[in-house]
């Protein structure tokens, strides 16, 4: 496995610990995520502070999908019940070729990012996000003061 420093990045960072144990975090997922790449997704931005993520379920009811947020984390999960797995009455496939097992998806959520809803139209999961930054975290002007040099006051 590659070791990649990124300290240089950061010497001239302040309080972005968590920003780089993410990163490389997410370096080590990336070679494990080629496995897991279903179902599909989109993660589109709506406009500045919207977010929508867009899941391919074909095949699932909205019965057998949760939503989970909790903290900076959004779990997507799908699993068939048993009686939609049961072919019944209606025949036994000859060919099966929409997915039906089960799937759990992780997302990490940045910081002041909420999940404000999600629908399923078409086969199409829509989670819609919403960054919601609290005033005292947004950036603010700070006025710099002036003295009167020395070499005035001398003069």
């Amino acid at each position: 496995m590659r070791t990649i420093d990124f300290s240089p990045i950061f010497r001239s960072s302040v309080g972005f610990d968590r920003m780089a144990r993410m990163l490389d975090h997410h370096l080590h997922a990336a070679e494990t995520s080629a496995q897991n790449s279903y179902p599909p997704y989109n993660i589109e931005r709506v406009d500045e502070d919207n977010y929508r993520i867009t899941m391919a379920v074909a095949g699932f009811d909205r019965e057998d999908v949760t939503v989970t947020a909790q903290d900076n984390s959004l779990v997507v999960a799908g699993r068939h019940s048993e009686a939609a797995d049961d072919n019944g009455a209606a025949g036994k496939f000859l060919h099966r070729g929409i997915a039906t097992r089960a799937f759990e998806r992780r997302f990490d959520l940045a910081d002041h990012i909420k999940v404000t809803g999600a629908e399923m139209v078409n086969g199409l999961l829509h989670i819609d996000l919403v960054r919601e930054v609290p005033e005292a975290m947004k950036p603010r002007t700070i006025a710099i003061k002036t003295t009167p040099s020395l070499a005035h006051k001398a003069a």
